[in-house]
């Protein structure tokens, strides 16, 4: 195993030869690093010669199941100290986000100054269902790094046009890849998400 896996729960997913850079991807509040997504995103990213990481926050790493427990501020602390581990386990980029929860956190912690090359997020919940006057933007101008929404255009949590001003807050240069079709959870029948998710990325990374 590489070094420090086992610190953040993670599972390494190796491409062929000398990796380009790291992946940190971490899931939503239900769920865990063995999401179907998450599992295909690296995979996907494996695949384009990168070394990526999908990893429990730390609720998860307490209980296998049930939401968010204890506080954010722990998840996030989680969430830097998982990005410096993979880091540490190869040169070049860092790109670094989350499904939901974790790619909300990850942002924060990115506004807080959290140092990736690139933000990666994936069904960003922009409000609670049904809650749109309840919006979790307050961050998003602080962000100064290159960041991509990967989004559903069927999503409860924010709708294509919500989520577009939400993006222009952002003083770096951004993506929104839309899901036709797709809820929460990012299923789409005709689309392939993870490879549309990394293209937008490393178009970002230059």
């Amino acid at each position: 195993m590489l070094a420090g896996l086992d610190d953040i729960a993670g599972i390494a997913h190796e491409p062929d030869g000398t990796p380009v850079g790291v992946v940190a991807l971490t899931h939503g509040a239900g769920g865990s690093r063995e999401s179907a997504m998450l599992t295909a995103l690296c995979d996907q990213w494996a695949r384009r010669g990168w070394l990526a990481v999908r990893y429990n926050l730390p609720y998860r790493r307490r209980r296998p199941k049930g939401p968010p427990s204890g506080s954010a501020a722990t998840d996030m602390a989680g969430i830097v100290e998982a990005v410096a581990t993979v880091r540490g386990l190869a040169a070049g980029p860092v790109i670094a986000g989350g499904h939901s929860y974790g790619g909300r956190l990850t942002s924060m912690a990115v506004a807080d100054g959290l140092e990736v090359d690139v933000l990666t997020l994936f069904s960003y919940p922009l409000h609670p269902p049904g809650k749109p006057e309840r919006s979790r933007t307050e961050h998003l101008p602080r962000i100064a790094v290159p960041t991509v929404f990967t989004h559903g255009t069927s999503d409860p949590f924010g709708t294509i046009d919500e989520l577009r001003p939400a993006v222009d807050l952002i003083a770096a240069p951004t993506r929104i890849v839309e899901v036709t079709g797709a809820r929460h959870d990012l299923a789409a029948k005709t689309l392939d998400v993870p490879a549309l998710a990394v293209d937008a990325a490393l178009d970002l990374l230059g």
